[in-house]
């Protein structure tokens, strides 16, 4: 009786075990469950107007690597959408069709939450904003400036663009700019202002007084620095990795990265291929360059090196914005599952960079972009519908739901909230 007691014990314990073993999360439930949870913001989304429209638009399902159905596929909770302006003459000719190009980037992001899609995206101008349209189950946008070029020398128009929703702007983009020295100067060492222009120092100093958060992705590192000794508030690099481990002029030296730590800033690390390996970049983009050109031929479609692309028209430039989605998946899909492909810039890679800026300056200081639909995303994160697959590797690095819903967000929104902050003490003195 007794052997037969023992025996009932040890089934019963293992049993017992067993249920314990089937109630322990796998690597990619727990993944799922702080993908849930946390808020997800891309802090770098390019738009092109023509997606904006009654008959074509982000409700639809478009090849753009961002799209509500996509956000909703993968995940993502927040994107920044852009108004960019590529860089042009300093004059007032260059400034005023500059300005006519912002001004349709800003009613295209306006149309999208106000008429075309009011019931499934809002735009949010604050970190309340954002978790209560979070909460309500719509999707968030937000608007960043790429290049404060458009704004030429009338100063009272950051005040424009702070109305029309803007809270965050990049005084430069590759090339100088009235207000400040870009990254690009680095190629030739030639500068036009050594950092900041007097014009720059006016305006780091308007956009404390509105609460709009200063970029740093695309000035100079001279640039960077005076913006930082002169801003009250904290600044951000809205799309820049580390470039300890890829050494492009768009990403931030150690030198750099500290200095956003004792600013209190974030850099938003950036899921742009040749930003994170350039090994890796241009050995397979030489293979894809070749492959991309033999799809686009087949199509009848005109194809261009992003070197060439300052140089074309108008018609030429949004005639290549519309096919490049379609030529470049198509690439994609030939090159799936073949073996002699060179590999490809992937997920891994980017978190390698997360990793070593969370080590060198503290998990307060890090996030995360893509740089989606402007030559950004990379292998297991091509678009949103991907977005899960940046949780994952997260939880497979070891970092807990805290540290990824700060790296996901939550230190981009604390840096709002404290250059709002700053704005409202500005105010009352």
């Amino acid at each position: 009786m007794k052997e037969l007691s023992y025996i009932l014990c040890v089934l019963l314990l293992f049993s017992c075990s067993n249920e314990e073993k089937k109630e322990v999360e796998s690597t990619e439930d727990i993944a799922k469950r702080i993908h849930e949870k946390v808020i997800t913001i891309d802090t770098h989304n390019d738009i092109n107007v023509k997606n904006f429209t009654d008959s074509i638009n982000y409700t639809q399902r478009l090849n753009t690597q961002i799209n509500l159905p996509k956000m909703k596929e993968g995940g993502l909770d927040v994107s920044w959408l852009i108004v960019y302006t590529g860089q042009d003459t300093l004059t007032k000719e260059g400034y005023a069709k500059a300005k006519e190009n912002a001004m349709a980037k800003f009613d295209a992001i306006h149309r999208l939450c106000e008429e075309i899609a009011p019931e499934e995206i809002q735009l949010a101008l604050t970190s309340e904003d954002v978790r209560r349209i979070d909460a309500s189950g719509k999707k968030v946008a937000m608007i960043g400036v790429e290049n404060a070029y458009p704004i030429g020398e009338d100063l009272s128009e950051f005040t424009k663009y702070h109305e029309l929703g803007a809270r965050y702007i990049s005084l430069s983009h590759n090339g100088h700019s009235q207000f400040c020295d870009s990254n690009t100067g680095e190629k030739d060492s030639v500068w036009l202002h050594n950092g900041l222009s007097d014009l720059g120092k006016k305006a780091v100093k308007e956009m404390n007084r509105l609460g709009m958060m200063i970029d740093v992705s695309h000035p100079s590192k001279e640039s960077m620095k005076q913006m930082i000794a002169l801003s009250k508030a904290p600044i951000i690099a809205s799309h820049s990795s580390a470039r300890a481990l890829c050494g492009h002029s768009r990403n931030l030296d150690d030198e750099q990265l500290k200095l956003m730590k004792e600013n209190g800033g974030v850099v938003q690390t950036v899921a742009f291929s040749s930003y994170l390996n350039t090994e890796k970049h241009e050995a397979r983009a030489a293979y894809m360059k070749g492959l991309y050109e033999k799809i686009a031929d087949s199509l009848a479609i005109d194809w261009y090196e992003r070197s060439e692309f300052r140089n074309l028209t108008d018609d030429q430039k949004e005639a290549f914005l519309v096919n490049y989605p379609k030529v470049t998946q198509m690439g994609k899909d030939m090159v799936t599952g073949m073996t002699d492909v060179p590999e490809a810039v992937n997920v891994s890679d980017f978190v390698d960079h997360i990793d070593y800026m969370v080590k060198l300056i503290g998990i307060d200081h890090v996030g995360i972009s893509s740089d989606f639909d402007g030559g950004g995303g990379i292998e297991g994160w091509s678009d949103a519908s991907e977005t899960f697959n940046v949780t994952l590797e997260l939880v497979k690095r070891g970092y807990t739901e805290k540290e990824i819903e700060k790296l996901w967000g939550a230190n981009l929104l604390r840096v709002l909230d404290e250059v709002q902050a700053v704005a409202k003490e500005m105010a009352m003195n």
